[in-house]
């Protein structure tokens, strides 16, 4: 998932300015893709504004930059700031529910983070909710441990605006966020899952299932992506128990690793069709998110 940042300079020796800078971009370019997926939940937007920062970078004039990683995390975080705002406006035209992007954070290096924080499926949805401002707060101090100082360069804002971005933030996300179970329980609970789903059998379906579990499906207009959420422990075993017969038929799974959880791959005729994850809590499974959008299943299916 490396954008393309040739320098149009065959034959660059290391002395070339042209081919330092390249250098020292690709050095923090993993930092840089991290704190722009995190933002905006999708990889090709996230790739342009990486390209878009090594683009200003091969213009500007490096000898007065002290800092070039700053000066690219700035930089990042500002375009990515300007595409959350206008992803926004796209997304009101997206048919059905729209979620994150996956990526193989099990082969994806590009994530580069430092620490695993909002880059989970559930924070990622919850942080649609967040201003452009407050995304960018949360996610260079949680994510990536900015010092406030220096993320109120960055936003160009004054370090108490800074906390206070990141302080409704953190409010608004702990006020939605469930307390999780561990990987091994949670991988359990898909196993147990997909065996239900693929029988319909709505017993064992509602049995694993939360009171107010949540299905989502993101298709974007694909046939037989559901286009409404389903809520309840009820309606969402029946749902899953009226397609289970045709629409597991002839399938493949694959287990993958997406946003640093499990998750099922399923393929017809080596082909994609849906990516299965779950968001899991004492009471059972609280979220279930179909991801059907052929443009978003891509990338992790060629990772696979």
């Amino acid at each position: 998932m490396i954008a393309d940042v040739s320098t149009d300079a065959p034959e660059a020796t290391s002395s070339d300015p042209l081919n330092e800078a390249l250098d020292v971009f690709m050095a923090v370019r993993p930092r840089l893709f991290g704190i722009a997926y995190r933002m905006l939940g999708s990889v090709s937007e996230a790739e342009d504004v990486v390209q878009e920062a090594w683009v200003r970078w091969q213009r500007y004039d490096r000898d007065s930059v002290e800092n070039p990683a700053a000066f690219l995390a700035t930089t990042t975080t500002r375009l990515a700031i300007n595409s959350a705002t206008s992803a926004h406006a796209r997304r009101e035209s997206y048919i059905g529910p729209w979620m994150p992007e996956p990526v193989d954070t099990s082969a994806d290096p590009a994530l580069g983070a430092e620490r695993g924080e909002a880059l989970e499926f559930a924070i990622l949805m919850l942080m649609e909710r967040l201003t452009p401002m407050e995304r960018a707060a949360y996610v260079l101090r949680q994510a990536f441990d900015y010092p406030y100082e220096t993320i109120a360069t960055i936003l160009e804002q004054t370090q108490a605006n800074v906390r206070q971005h990141v302080s409704r933030a953190r409010k608004h996300l702990a006020g939605e966020r469930r307390e999780r179970v561990d990987a091994d329980e949670q991988r359990q609970l898909l196993a147990a899952f997909l065996a239900a789903a693929q029988a319909g059998e709505m017993a064992a379906l509602e049995g694993l299932f939360a009171g107010e579990v949540v299905s989502t499906t993101d298709g974007d207009g694909v046939k037989n992506a559901a286009r409404k959420l389903m809520v309840g422990r009820e309606q969402v075993a029946r749902f899953i128990a009226a397609f289970a017969h045709h629409f597991w038929v002839d399938t493949e799974q694959e287990w993958v690793e997406a946003n640093g959880e499990p998750a099922i791959l399923v393929r017809r005729d080596g082909e994609p069709l849906v990516l299965v994850s779950l968001s899991t809590g004492p009471d059972g499974i609280e979220q279930i998110r179909w991801m059907m959008a052929p443009a978003k299943l891509e990338r992790i299916a060629r990772a696979d």
